[in-house]
């Protein structure tokens, strides 16, 4: 798949299925133990690589979410890696966090597996910086509690869709790496 380096197989620290060693995969791997033995999540709390599939002018577009964080079986945070300026991954993140699932995701995280910004999802504000600001479970139950969810009109859900596929398209268009699209 293209300029990644392949360092072989490895296990995914919250699934435990071997899955492809790369540099970016390593990062990935940092966030996942630092979600749950610094920030008190279960693994069960944490899906990973969740699919979008999402059809734009009858092309079918494929992105993906690294992490998908749950309280009470709800999805409260997105978290998206990518390396290098988080700046310019903010869009992007949002863009899935609030397409995800029915009602948007509250807060999105981008991170390039050192440093991370906390935004909230329907403003779009960044609210933290810095991987420890990422909140823990009992911060987010608490968090969750008092948020008002609301639902984005289909005009808006297109707009964001729209949003993602410019940014995802010429990384994941219709292809995907074995990990990203094998079935559970």
């Amino acid at each position: 798949m293209g300029h990644k380096r392949i360092l072989g197989r490895t296990i995914d620290f919250i699934t435990g299925r071997e899955i492809t060693d790369t540099d970016d995969e390593r990062y990935r791997q940092k966030v996942a133990r630092f979600l749950v033995e610094e920030k008190g999540f279960a693994k069960g709390d944490i899906e990973v690589k969740r699919k979008l599939e999402m059809t734009i002018d009858n092309k079918k577009v494929l992105s993906r979410v690294d992490f998908v964080v749950k309280v009470d079986g709800r999805a409260f945070m997105v978290i998206r890696y990518g390396p290098g300026s988080l700046v310019t991954r903010e869009r992007p993140a949002l863009a899935s966090a609030r397409i995800l699932e029915q009602i948007p995701v509250p807060l999105t995280v981008v991170t390039n597996g050192e440093d991370a910004e906390i935004l909230d999802t329907f403003t779009g504000e960044v609210i933290g910086t810095g991987i420890d600001s990422i909140p823990d479970k009992s911060t987010t139950i608490e968090q969750f509690n008092k948020m008002k969810l609301q639902q984005l009109s289909s005009k808006q859900l297109d707009a964001e869709k729209r949003i993602l596929s410019a940014y995802d398209w010429l990384e994941h268009s219709l292809e995907c790496d074995d990990d990203w699209c094998a079935e559970e």
